[in-house]
């Protein structure tokens, strides 16, 4: 049972794929094909966009931070000339603190550019195949169109196509149809003569054509009787010449 049904799950798909053969279109397929790839490089740009945006902002806050850290320094030196002490202490350690969150945005800065740089090496590979791929696309294209038409009129000329061979086909019922009916037409005549049948379009009886048939045969009779007296008088004559 598990045999019967693997076979019969084969033929299913041999014959889907069949089906989905003859209705692919090369081309579509190509430009679909073409489509997907541009969008991926949509995607990308779309990426490094993004990487950019976030840099931009991340440094944006790194110059905030560097001006705080000189307003802290200057605060600190104010202090220390009015002789707070605690007060300069107090701006260092927030300039310290301000300085480490400086260092951890240059680290991420400088991450955002790595990967900046990773994904436009990316776009531009991307872009050089797309663009090898679009102009290969249309070659197939030029190429699967003349074929194509090539085939065309190849099975137009041997008539071996679809539309070809239905025409040879209504061609020939169209003989034998002929050929049928001039049979048939021979055989009404056939059986009108011998009498079989009556000619309801004639207004001649049937002893109207016997009567005819022996005039026929009559003047048959006649005219054989006149070459024969022709011929016999013409052999003596023949005979004197030699």
């Amino acid at each position: 049972m598990a045999g019967l049904m693997q076979r019969a799950s084969t033929v299913i798909k041999a014959k889907f794929s069949k089906l989905l053969d003859r209705a692919e279109d090369p081309a579509e397929t190509l430009d679909y094909s073409y489509e997907q790839q541009l969008q991926l490089l949509q995607n990308v740009k779309r990426g490094i966009a993004d990487v950019v945006t976030s840099k931009k902002r991340l440094q944006l806050q790194s110059t905030q931070l560097e001006q705080s850290v000189v307003k802290l320094e200057t605060q600190a030196r104010q202090a220390l000339g009015q002789g707070r002490e605690d007060l300069a202490r107090a701006a260092l350690e927030r300039k310290s603190a301000v300085q480490s969150q400086l260092q951890g945005l240059d680290e991420q800065v400088a991450q955002l550019e790595a990967q900046q740089e990773k994904l436009v090496a990316s776009e531009k590979q991307l872009s050089a195949k797309i663009e090898s791929f679009r102009s290969e696309k249309e070659v197939i294209k030029a190429q699967y169109s003349a074929a194509e038409a090539s085939v065309r009129i190849g099975e137009a000329a041997t008539g071996i196509g679809e539309q070809m061979a239905d025409t040879g086909l209504a061609i020939q019922r169209a003989r034998d149809k002929t050929a049928q009916m001039q049979a048939r037409s021979s055989a009404m005549d056939e059986l009108i003569a011998s009498g079989t049948l009556e000619d309801f379009t004639s207004d001649k009886t049937q002893l109207d054509r016997e009567l005819e048939a022996l005039s026929s045969q009559s003047q048959v009779d006649s005219d054989l009787a006149r070459l024969k007296a022709e011929v016999g008088a013409g052999e003596p004559q023949k005979e004197i010449e030699q």
